[in-house]
């Protein structure tokens, strides 16, 4: 049973930082492609990060520059680190795996996904 679980989560003034870090269950090696959503009320969940199965990674127009995929193997953790928040990224973020090995690359589609994390909540004034 695939277990993910989501932290370091808050309230943080614009321009501010935070790290997210997800926990899996999952074994590092080889790698199934990972990612990070988000959902803000009233909206759809959107990708925000993607990783493949060789670490390649993937960004959302809106966070390009600003947000950064990275993974720990030793500790089977992965993290986004947030720089630069601004408001419009207030939302509840989601760490997600697809095991189903039919693909390597990353992806921003939560369609391609079969595991999620329950969510931490981020918050930019």
């Amino acid at each position: 049973h695939v277990q993910l679980v989501e932290s370091g989560g808050g309230s943080v003034q614009a321009g501010g930082s935070l790290r997210l870090s997800c926990a899996s269950s999952l074994w590092s090696d080889p790698t199934y492609p990972m990612g990070w959503f988000r959902q803000a009320p009233g909206k759809e969940r959107e990708g925000v990060a993607g990783l493949g199965r060789y670490e390649s990674t993937g960004y959302a127009d809106s966070v390009k520059g600003r947000f950064t995929f990275t993974k720990d193997d030793a500790l089977n953790t992965l993290y986004l680190q947030m720089n630069n928040l601004k408001p419009e990224d207030t939302a509840t973020y989601y760490c997600a795996a697809d095991t189903s090995n039919r693909r390597t690359w990353w992806s921003l589609k939560q369609s391609e996904y079969n595991y999620w994390g329950p969510g931490t909540q981020v918050t930019v004034s």
